[in-house]
Order: C-alpha cells, then structure tokens, then sequence
C-alpha cells in the first residue's frame, strides 16, 4: 500500500533544541483518516503547523506521496499537495462564499466543475454563494474553509479543530462528509478532533499525543470500544497502550 503522508521521527516545536512534539511517527495510506487526539496543550496544532511547512521542524523527515517536504516552507508543501484548514478557518471574510472558493481554483475553465464539487458536499453552500464568509454562520464558515481546501485537489488534507465553535449537532453532520472525501478522492486526512468518539467513528486509526509523546494509536474502532484507554491516554492514569491493527487485544507499552 502506498504512503500518501510519511512522518519520520518528527520534532517540532518553537524553540531550538527544544521540541514539544517528539518522534512523531506516522504513515498514511491514499484515502485513510486518522485522528489525532489528545489534551489541550498536547501539542495537535504544533504538529499539523509543523506537517504544513508553516513551523519549521526540528528534526525528522515528512513525505507527501514519496516526495520530501522541505522543513518549514509551506510553498513547497502546498505544491505536493498538503493543505491544511487552520482552526481560525482563515476565510476572506469581507468577500463572498463564490469568491473564497475561487481563489482557490487554479484554472479559471475549471472553475463551474470544481464548484459544483465542492457544492456537493456542502449543498448548504449553494445558498449562500453571494454572503459574504463573515456573515455565515460557524457551521457554514466551516464548510467554506473545508470546500476551499478540497478546490485545490489535496493529497493529504489537515483539519485543526474542526468543531471549534460548533454545536455538536453540527459537528455529527460535518464529520461523515470528511469520511466521504477521503473514499471518494483518496485524500489522505488528518483531523484533530476533541470530540473524541465522533471522531473515532468516521477515522480508520487514531493517535493520542500527550505532552508531546505519542501515548497511544491503533485502529479507531477498536479504541471506540474501548473508552477506558482513551482515558488513561489523556489522564496519564494507568498504563500507556498501544492498540494493535488486525488484532483483539491490547498490551501495555512503555511509557
């Protein structure tokens, strides 16, 4: 199976020599969601900055599709094909939903297809074309900013919090389209995520980072099943866990 995102050994952090995330290690197939999970201050956003070119690294190697991502240059990310949706959404919000979504289009023929795709997934969309991106509503500012990535043909898609803001009802909406990008494109995901068995329910594996250590991964069902881990994982209480893919039982890891 192909590797669409390769994370090799992955520091990152603000300062040098002082990382917050460490050996970040993780493989994504075309097409697979993971989760990333774990406490505030954990260390999900320095990750996905850092995956995204905009934090240089501290150490390590990221691929996208076997091409290497030069450390901290979101120029060279964004042409391989990684984008990310900040957890600010980072919208236009002086100018309309029509015309966010066309500065992300490259080819101006492709402009009424690319549209239409994007207004598939988010119908909502198709409403509001002409309001400007600050009047909509959280739930519809959302969409744009997941629509505007998915205009620019991602191969690998990273997704800050996309609940931030949002009433759980939207959220139990929003998720399942994610699952359905990824198997209809083959886009690899990315999704930090708080709410953590709605998450679960649409990723195929799941990463807990706490203080910056992976704590825990395994396959996102299996860990649905098993919310006691969960727990130990962001409490630190316990035992740290590795739950193995294809397999029925969990063992213990060093912590």
């Amino acid at each position: 199976m192909t590797t669409m995102l390769g994370c090799q050994k992955v520091h990152a952090g603000y300062a040098k020599d002082r990382p917050c995330v460490r050996d970040f290690d993780v493989d994504l197939a075309a097409g697979e969601v993971l989760t990333l999970l774990g406490p505030n201050g954990a260390g999900k956003t320095t990750t996905l900055l850092t995956l995204s070119g905009l934090l240089p690294s501290l150490g390590g190697t990221v691929t996208v599709d076997g091409t290497v991502i030069k450390a901290g240059n979101a120029r060279d990310a964004a042409r391989a094909g990684l984008v990310l949706v900040p957890d600010n959404r980072a919208l236009f919000t002086s100018l309309t939903v029509e015309e966010n979504l066309r500065l992300a289009v490259k080819s101006r023929r492709a402009w009424p297809e690319e549209r239409d795709s994007v207004l598939d997934y988010f119908p909502r969309l198709a409403e509001r074309l002409r309001v400007a991106a600050g009047a909509l509503s959280g739930g519809e500012q959302q969409m744009l900013a997941i629509g505007r990535a998915l205009a620019q043909h991602p191969k690998v898609l990273l997704i800050d919090e996309l609940s931030m803001g949002l009433a759980p009802v939207i959220v139990e909406r929003l998720l399942p389209v994610i699952r359905r990008v990824a198997d209809d494109t083959g886009t690899a995901v990315v999704l930090v995520e708080q709410h953590v068995q709605l998450a679960l329910e649409i990723a195929d594996t799941a990463v807990v980072l706490r203080h910056g250590n992976i704590v825990l991964e395994g396959d996102a069902r299996k860990l649905a099943a098993h919310p006691e881990i969960i727990e130990d994982a962001y409490l630190g209480t316990g035992e740290d866990h590795h739950l193995i893919a294809g397999e029925s039982e969990t063992v213990d890891a060093a912590p």
